[in-house]
């Protein structure tokens, strides 16, 4: 086949990738279809207790000497959508379409983070005609919600030297270092009160904000929902004796959330002018996030009148450090200019019938600095009288610039295409640091397509850089050592 023919069948792999749900810890249906790919193709293949596949296929003629290379994506995917759209991921395929060169999916995140990467590896499984030593090829499970596949891999699964994470988001870039991290999480517990007689109910909606990787878009300028619902409370809430009946807001740890919602209840003669108040502040974010966030919308609308609200004194606590925590960039990297070394997400909000819980994540390529800022975190809401509780998270990865893969994804990338790639590493999560705990001398990169908007509906792949990444992968495994 030749190479277009190769790319060609890395995205009908990918379109069939699409049909199947996948979202993070419910890979059944996906591991089974690996595990039928491997015996539809005679290939020897694991299935761990967790859920992770291996997939091993020897080498082409004249290269069975050559280094054993693994392969790695992960099987889940980040399970988003438009606030309107009625998607169930669990039994529902991404539709799909091109515009303008990118593929994307209607009003849903696309799985290309990692399905494009499954793709890759499965195609080159697939393969007759093209050159490699020994491959593993590694898929594993849950990685978008703590890289509990990586973490908790059985011991022994990989035998290769050289690791080629397919996780990346931009061509022409070779990743060789990443941040650790570590998810806090935290709890308000209240007893409802009653409300006050001649109240009115209303509904606060922020939505249609950009989103995004709370890793990979934390420097983007991006508004969080959460932040932007909080701050208008906080600012009014004293002003008409406010009472708060519930708050939610964004999903996962790791998308930068796009949207909020608070149901208030205020004094009947009060509510036209905080109607006045919500127009004046929608004005205010729109000019302050002009460049970042043009979609953003502001809605106050009437609801149904709710039987008990949060009592005071806690939802003025859990108000004011939603409002003053730390969010966003907590501090540039002194060695890589340009990285994020840390930062901290506050993902979302969840109203219960006696607690409104909530889940942030904080991320940093130094180990320290990541427990300072969780520890920061913590700190915010105990004083608040939240209980908090961090998580073990999870290791960076160092980079190594003396790395032979590294040596040869450089060469192979100049003489394809002319120019030097760009080395870097990245502010989100791979699983490659945790690969090093039981493989420590693993050589490893990571790359991949050009992906945008990913954890977010917005996300899009770039279709020229899955035929670039592609054939430098291939080259990759033409040239590796004895």
């Amino acid at each position: 086949m030749t190479q277009k023919d190769w790319t060609d069948k890395v995205l009908d792999i990918f379109a069939e990738i699409c049909k199947i749900p996948r979202p993070s810890g419910h890979e059944e249906k996906i591991g089974a279809f690996l595990v039928d790919f491997a015996k539809r193709h005679n290939l020897e293949y694991k299935q761990d207790a967790a859920g992770n596949v291996l997939i091993c296929k020897p080498a082409t003629s004249g290269m069975g000497n050559r280094q054993t290379v693994i392969l790695q994506a992960h099987q889940d995917m980040v399970c988003e959508k438009e606030a309107t759209l009625e998607h169930d991921f669990m039994s529902e395929p991404i539709a799909t379409c091109i515009e303008d060169g990118w593929l994307k999916a209607e009003g849903t995140t696309l799985g290309a983070d990692d399905g494009i990467g499954i793709s890759m590896a499965l195609a080159i499984l697939e393969s007759n005609d093209i050159k490699h030593g020994p491959i593993e090829c590694l898929f594993t499970v849950s990685e978008e919600t703590g890289l509990c596949g990586a973490e908790n891999l059985q011991a022994g699964m990989m035998n290769g030297s050289m690791l080629i994470n397919l996780d990346s988001e931009d061509e022409g870039e070779i990743f060789i270092g990443c941040a650790g991290g570590v998810k806090t999480e935290i709890d308000f517990e209240f007893a409802g009160e009653d409300i006050p007689d001649g109240y009115f109910f209303l509904k606060l909606c922020i939505d249609k904000l950009h989103g995004g990787h709370s890793g990979d878009d934390i420097d983007k300028g991006y508004a969080n929902a959460n932040k932007v619902l909080g701050r208008f409370l906080y600012e009014t809430y004293d002003k008409y004796d406010m009472r708060l009946c519930s708050f939610s807001g964004g999903n996962l740890h790791n998308a930068i959330p796009r949207d909020a919602t608070a149901i208030i209840a205020i004094p009947s003669e009060d509510k036209e002018a905080i109607r006045v108040d919500f127009n004046i502040y929608a004005d205010t974010l729109q000019n302050e996030f002009h460049a970042t966030e043009k979609e953003m919308e502001f809605r106050m609308e009437s609801t149904d009148s709710m039987p008990k609200c949060i009592c005071q004194d806690v939802a003025r606590n859990f108000i004011t450090s939603v409002h003053c925590v730390v969010n966003g960039v907590f501090a540039m990297s002194m060695d890589v200019p340009g990285l994020v070394e840390t930062s901290s997400n506050l993902a979302s909000v969840r109203t219960g019938n006696n607690s409104i819980h909530i889940v942030t994540s904080q991320r940093s390529s130094i180990e320290s600095s990541k427990w300072n800022v969780a520890s920061a975190i913590e700190a915010a809401f105990k004083l608040a009288g939240a209980k908090v509780r961090k998580g073990e998270g999870y290791p960076g990865w160092t980079p190594n610039t003396d790395s032979r893969l590294l040596k040869i994804s450089t060469e192979t990338y100049v003489k394809l295409f002319g120019k030097e790639p760009k080395i870097r590493a990245i502010h989100a999560g791979l699983e490659c640091g945790l690969f090093l705990n039981s493989y420590p001398n693993l050589d490893m990169i990571s790359v991949g397509p050009t992906l945008r908007g990913v954890h977010s509906p917005s996300e899009r792949l770039e279709l020229r850089t899955v035929d670039m990444v592609f054939r430098h992968l291939l080259a990759i495994l033409e040239e590796i050592p004895e």
